[in-house]
């Protein structure tokens, strides 16, 4: 997936036959996230004539939380090249808007979108990415007094704390575990001098 936000989106451009073509491209969990990018691109450039969005909001091949839009260009002219090529990029968790100036020369219904599309690469080739591992949040309560053990542990086993919660009895840790990690605390309960408790929502 990119390793850039909406925040700090990637952009490229290019121009075909004097219209200019500006790619954004950023991470998106999310349908909403993909249009706040499209929100940046209006407001950086709002005298442009088109900005077309398609987006894969879930890991690569995803067929669901996926979308495209032409935003008046001709339909299928814009959004859906550019989703294929979003597809065909082993990408997932991706948002990419195209912004186009018209420089008053049309390009045709196949000339806009290889344009779009190629834009969408050009965005792509030099694009900051990196693995995302699929996570499942898991709570362990320990002492306090093992709590820095915990932590330690978890650390080098990539486990993610989120939060901490304090109580009478202890910490209740909340954690993002990576998917293939598997089940096996036993080390970890051994290292904490087996006060610890697990709950796992998924087998719950």
């Amino acid at each position: 997936m990119p390793a850039v936000g909406v925040d700090n989106c990637h952009v490229a451009d290019i121009e075909v036959n004097k219209s200019r073509f500006i790619g954004w491209c950023a991470a998106a969990k999310t349908p909403e996230v993909a249009q706040q990018l499209v929100t940046r691109a209006r407001q950086y450039y709002p005298d442009a004539s088109h900005h077309c969005l398609a987006f894969i909001a879930g890991p690569p091949g995803e067929q669901q939380a996926i979308g495209f839009a032409d935003d008046g260009e001709p339909g299928g002219t814009a959004g859906r090249p550019m989703y294929q090529v979003l597809e065909g990029s082993g990408l997932g968790r991706i948002a990419c808007v195209v912004t186009r100036y018209f420089g008053g020369t049309k390009l045709g219904t196949g000339g806009l979108a290889r344009a779009y599309a190629q834009t969408v690469s050009r965005t792509l080739d030099a694009l900051p990415t990196r693995l995302e591992v699929p996570r499942r949040k898991l709570t362990l309560g320990v002492d306090f007094a093992a709590e820095h053990l915990a932590r330690s542990w978890l650390d080098e086993h990539e486990g993610e704390v989120l939060s901490a919660d304090y109580g009478a009895e202890g910490v209740l840790l909340t954690i993002a575990w990576p998917e293939d990690g598997g089940n096996d605390f036993s080390e970890l309960t051994s290292r904490v001098g087996g006060r610890l408790s697990l709950h796992d929502p998924a087998t719950s």
